[in-house]
């Protein structure tokens, strides 16, 4: 059986999370401010309309996936939004915006009855295209009920955090915060072992069998040594989510001293306008500062 549903933002994540929906029997009626992403929603199978106003007409759940908390704002609440639109009855936000922003949008639609979830995803476009995101979900338990069916669609590892809206926000940012930390002093041990003259894959190699082991060495540093830069997410999101991360921290008062330490690295990239590259290219950052080059064998033979 089909079932209408809105989704709006069709970029590297949105964009395989519709073609998802499809295959799974969604009819997507979607949105987005690049032509070229909409024509190949289309293309796909979904429906076009010209406004999120008129995605929220259309369907009684809507997804979104956008860049930043300020175009989430805009498209929930802002002027021909989502809240004014007559049918949407379940709203679930899989952008990382933080939970003070998933809160504001929350309470602003709830005044036209409409019940927020804070769906936040992690495993980047490869997880996307194969529909084996983690989503981490907050927001009343009944809305969750009516959305999951969508959210599996597109992320196998779909967990309810908890019915307080921002609570899967925090298990995101805190996620991404590990991420960023993790990746930063990866590349400042893979440029020391370059420096030191160690071979780069029996270096990496050895580290996936040892304790130092992690997500950065099993699957960001390949597109380090293979000096591709071509891991799929930007520079500028990376610096976000950290930025965004501590701070919730603040608000909290928790000590994030080691992550304060990796944002600075962050944030020099930025100063350094790579916010549209990969992040990945913060190996780059590490090699101008330490002298040498992370280079795999594979990239070393091109």
């Amino acid at each position: 059986m089909t079932q209408d549903i809105g989704f709006i933002g069709l970029g590297a994540m949105g964009g395989p999370m519709v073609r998802r929906l499809i295959g799974a029997g969604f009819r997507p009626v979607v949105h987005d401010t690049n032509p070229t992403a909409l024509a190949e929603a289309v293309a796909g199978g979904a429906q076009s309309v010209g406004s999120p106003a008129a995605v929220a007409d259309a369907a009684e759940i809507v997804l979104v996936s956008l860049p930043t908390p300020d175009v989430v704002r805009v498209v929930a609440l802002g002027p021909d939004g989502l809240v004014a639109g007559k049918r949407m009855k379940v709203y679930a936000d899989l952008s990382t915006t933080g939970a003070r922003m998933a809160k504001e949008v929350a309470a602003g639609l709830a005044t036209r009855g409409v019940q927020a979830l804070d769906a936040p995803v992690s495993g980047g476009p490869m997880g996307a295209t194969a529909g084996t995101l983690a989503i981490m979900v907050s927001g009343d338990a009944h809305a969750f009920a009516r959305a999951e069916p969508a959210l599996r669609a597109i992320g196998s590892k779909t967990t309810y955090v908890g019915d307080q809206v921002g609570q899967g926000q925090m298990v995101k940012l805190i996620n991404n915060m590990l991420a960023a930390t993790n990746f930063a002093v990866l590349c400042e041990g893979l440029a020391m072992g370059a420096k030191a003259g160690l071979d780069a894959d029996t270096l990496l190699d050895l580290l996936n069998k040892s304790s130092g082991r992690s997500f950065a060495t099993e699957v960001m540093a390949p597109a380090v040594l293979s000096r591709r830069f071509d891991f799929g997410f930007r520079m500028a999101l990376m610096h976000k989510d950290v930025k965004l991360a501590l701070e919730e921290a603040e608000a909290l008062g928790t000590t994030n001293l080691t992550a304060n330490a990796a944002r600075q690295l962050w944030n020099y990239a930025m100063a350094h306008e790579m916010g549209g590259g990969d992040f990945t290219e913060l190996a780059k950052v590490i090699e101008d500062f330490a002298g040498t080059e992370i280079v795999g064998k594979a990239a070393k033979r091109n």
